[in-house]
């Protein structure tokens, strides 16, 4: 009778557990039957680009024709240098000088977009047309229309082009960048190697990529593939919406091997507003220098969270950030009501608010936040380092500063010269670094300038040394040191160990 009561019961539970619900499962969008009909769409819109650039004759021999290459040291180098020679014009038995042969003008090919029909506005990248002394534009049905420049930002490689004709146009519309999820599809299309019109499909690969291509890397990778002439073409979702703009490959050989990078749409929508509207970018600009905050900067700073943000190395002297009295030492933690998670970001941020704008911004200075306002400059196109000056401090006797493997003194002319110090400079020079110390695994040298200790000033040994023992009487296991370097100024963490480890 055991048996039947069993099979009941399991029964029963099988029945409740079918009427449970369900957790809710991922579904995997599923590709399109074709991307025939998407393609046909955006295709007119895809421009192909050519440019031309004229190369200047060689001094002294403006029509002279260039000397083949061949291996050195074959019977081939020698028979064409003397016949080179031979026939060039003013050598005897040299034919008549013709008149100058026009100049070269070698053809680079590219990818675009275009965005305004009634305007004739092309999108591309700035390298597909940097340098070029004439820009042509060809359409979808291969009719050629000279462009012109409207305005390029080198900083983020993109570029604006207008063209002017009666035929009619066909544009496409940005999307939004920032929706575009890993996974989903995409296609490019532009004009690799020159061969025209060419779709390709693939996925977001990955978002956020830096390929320290410059300050503000922001880049889609993809695996759609992307070749050589696809620069400046456009990255769709399955919208039709642009969403970037390929821009890059990474490539051992050339050619695609499925990782490619596009400059996200909402990053280069406003780059192209700003190049429409005045034919160049004008970016905020706060004034800083910066570094990654380290665990270790983090732990001497008192930072609850572990490293974030971005250290202030140096707020340059006239600079907006000084002016609104941000400090160095002082970590970034938000701008403007964006939180900074990491250093390099920092730029980016800054540079999409608008010049003149008055912005909060959080630090931690201190050991708690302060909110400053600062009123945003523009970005200069050359970022001068701006000079500290301040009184030298006066000739001491070298000191160690035990436990950090360091010698130091107060700078003197002979340092200065030695160590071939700005006539301004101010603090306390490294003199000697001993090995397998704190020091020496942080990588300070001699002639390395402290110039701060735990983000008080510094200007002679003693008042080092009366740091780093307060440090030591709070527990502290860190001493943060504002370092100037060859490599400017940098905050440099240091284990406290004591009393050994100085150099003997």
């Amino acid at each position: 009778m055991r048996l039947p009561t069993m099979r009941l019961a399991v029964l029963a539970l099988a029945a409740a557990m079918a009427a449970l619900p369900l957790a809710p499962a991922a579904v995997a969008q599923r590709a399109p039957e074709s991307f025939a009909p998407l393609a046909r769409q955006l295709l007119p819109a895809v421009v192909n680009i050519s440019t031309t650039q004229a190369v200047r004759p060689r001094a002294g021999r403006p029509d002279a024709p260039d000397i083949p290459q061949a291996p050195p040291g074959s019977p081939f180098e020698e028979f064409f240098r003397d016949f080179f020679n031979r026939n060039r014009p003013g050598q005897e038995g040299a034919p008549q000088q013709q008149p100058q042969r026009p100049q070269r003008r070698p053809q680079s090919l590219g990818s675009g977009f275009i965005i305004d029909a009634q305007q004739g506005i092309v999108v591309t990248n700035n390298h597909v047309i940097d340098g070029a002394d004439e820009i042509n534009v060809i359409l979808a049905d291969n009719t050629t229309i000279r462009a012109e420049l409207v305005g390029a930002d080198p900083r983020t490689d993109i570029a604006v082009l207008r063209i002017r004709t009666d035929r009619p146009l066909t544009a496409v519309p940005w999307g939004n960048s920032d929706e575009a999820e890993v996974g989903d599809w995409v296609i490019a299309i532009g004009n690799p190697f020159g061969l025209g019109g060419s779709v390709t499909a693939g996925i977001v690969s990955a978002r956020g990529r830096d390929i320290r291509q410059g300050l503000y890397d922001d880049f889609i990778q993809t695996d759609a593939a992307i070749n050589r002439g696809n620069s400046g073409g456009p990255l769709f979702n399955m919208a039709g919406q642009v969403i970037g703009i390929n821009t890059a490959i990474y490539s051992p050989t050339g050619g695609s091997i499925g990782i490619g990078f596009a400059i996200p749409s909402n990053l280069a929508q406003r780059i192209v507003a700003q190049l429409r509207d005045g034919g160049r970018v004008r970016r905020g600009w706060l004034g800083v220098n910066i570094q990654q905050v380290t665990d270790e900067i983090a732990e001497a700073l008192r930072l609850p969270g572990g490293a974030r943000g971005a250290l202030v190395a140096r707020a340059q002297e006239g600079g907006p950030a000084a002016a609104a009295g941000i400090r160095n030492g002082d970590i970034i933690l938000r701008f403007n009501g964006v939180e900074v998670r990491e250093m390099r970001s920092l730029p980016r941020i800054v540079a999409d608010n608008l010049v003149g704008a008055q912005v909060p911004v959080v630090v931690w200075r201190d050991g708690k936040e302060e909110t400053i306002t600062v009123t945003l400059g523009e970005l200069p196109a050359d970022q001068a380092q701006a000079a500290a000056p301040q009184q030298p401090a006066q000739p001491e006797r070298p000191v160690e500063l035990a436990g950090l493997g360091l010698r130091v003194m107060a700078i003197t002319e002979e340092l200065r010269q030695r160590f071939n110090l700005r006539p301004d400079q101010r603090g306390v020079v490294i003199v000697e670094v001993a090995p397998d110390s704190p020091a020496a695994e942080r990588e300070l040298r001699p002639g390395d300038v402290i110039v701060e200790v735990q983000q008080e000033r510094v200007t002679t040994p003693a008042e080092v040394q009366e740091r780093i023992a307060r440090l030591r009487q709070q527990n502290r296991g860190v001493a943060l040191l504002a370092v100037e370097g060859a490599g400017g100024q940098r905050f440099v963490p240091l284990r406290l160990r004591g009393e050994r480890g100085a150099p003997g």
